[in-house]
């Protein structure tokens, strides 16, 4: 089944017209053979647009934010030191194209410093580093306690390399033809891309959570001045912000990517005082280890719903 066989997407909006919007960024999603879900919400107004928002899916990198989130919570609460001096080993760290993961010799970096590369250049190492000082099962527990019951956290960012590998060896292209198969097929035969086992997310949750960072409502003041800070830091500018281009925009973002899986969480905000937090999650109908294409899309998105939502 492709996905522009697939279900009309459920959307929802708060007027005629943001549902208008809704329908035309599902509509552009399915042309380009990819499913998601995505939401924009007015942070201060409540209007938002999106569809199928509270399907469960994989989040990749985007675990890194509830991740940072944690960490800076502990820190705030006197557990965790910021300056604290962690040692990554490149013989026994995380697969990853940057920062620590790139690297070929031992670093020592501090815990705040970690967080910088784990949102800014999304560096697994990093944030497996820290999953080192604050366990899985530890993130996911304090997210509850924090409200936060829409995401689960459930693996280091290394397992999704090393369940890639099981299914596939050392062979990219074949674990990408896996996750396209099984999406079509509606099986996982890579563990990590399973609702069940992955670190998981909807739309509606994370735009829940970043709307409490962005309005000091969840954790600690200090943690979520923070989180803001070291979010507006990523260098990955081609999802959300792609199309929002300006010197009265600011765009604060984490993407995610893995194999079919192409994330972006944020919050657009604007010299008029305008503030919209977005989710836009999507899994490609096709084997492409670069989607330019789909990365457009979700930009138009992020614009298209922001210049809806904007007072």
């Amino acid at each position: 089944m492709s996905a522009g066989e697939l279900r009309r997407p459920a959307c929802v909006a708060g007027d005629v017209a943001l549902l208008d919007a809704a329908e035309a960024v599902a509509a552009d999603w399915s042309a380009l053979g990819v499913r998601g879900s995505f939401l924009a919400r007015h942070i201060d107004t409540g209007e938002h647009l999106g569809f199928d928002v509270d399907e469960v899916i994989p989040l990749a990198s985007v675990v890194k934010v509830p991740l940072a989130l944690v960490v800076l919570d502990r820190i705030a609460r006197g557990e965790l030191d910021a300056a604290r001096p962690v040692t990554v080993d490149p013989a026994g760290s995380s697969v990853g194209p940057t920062g620590l993961a790139a690297f070929r010799h031992p670093a020592t970096v501090a815990v705040g410093d970690l967080l910088l590369m784990m949102l800014s250049v999304s560096d697994n190492a990093a944030a497996d580093a820290l999953f080192d000082l604050v366990p899985v099962a530890e993130v996911d527990a304090r997210l509850r306690d924090l409200g936060c019951d829409g995401l689960r956290v459930r693996h280091r960012m290394n397992h999704m390399y090393e369940c890639a590998a099981g299914a596939a060896g050392d062979d990219f292209s074949l674990a990408l033809e896996l996750a396209v198969s099984d999406e079509r097929a509606g099986r996982h035969t890579i563990e990590t891309l399973d609702p069940a086992h992955a670190n998981t997310g909807s739309a509606a949750a994370l735009v829940d959570l970043v709307e409490r960072v962005w309005r000091d409502e969840v954790s600690h003041p200090e943690a979520t001045a923070e989180l803001r800070r070291l979010m507006g830091h990523q260098v990955f500018t081609q999802r959300l912000s792609g199309e929002l281009r300006a010197d009265t925009l600011r765009v604060s973002g984490k993407t995610g990517t893995f194999l079919h899986l192409r994330h972006e969480v944020g919050v657009v905000e604007a010299a008029s005082g305008d503030r919209v937090a977005l989710a836009a999650l999507t899994r490609a109908d096709r084997r492409a280890g670069l989607a330019p294409d789909i990365d457009l899309a979700i930009a138009a998105a992020a614009r298209r719903a922001f210049e809806a939502l904007r007072s």
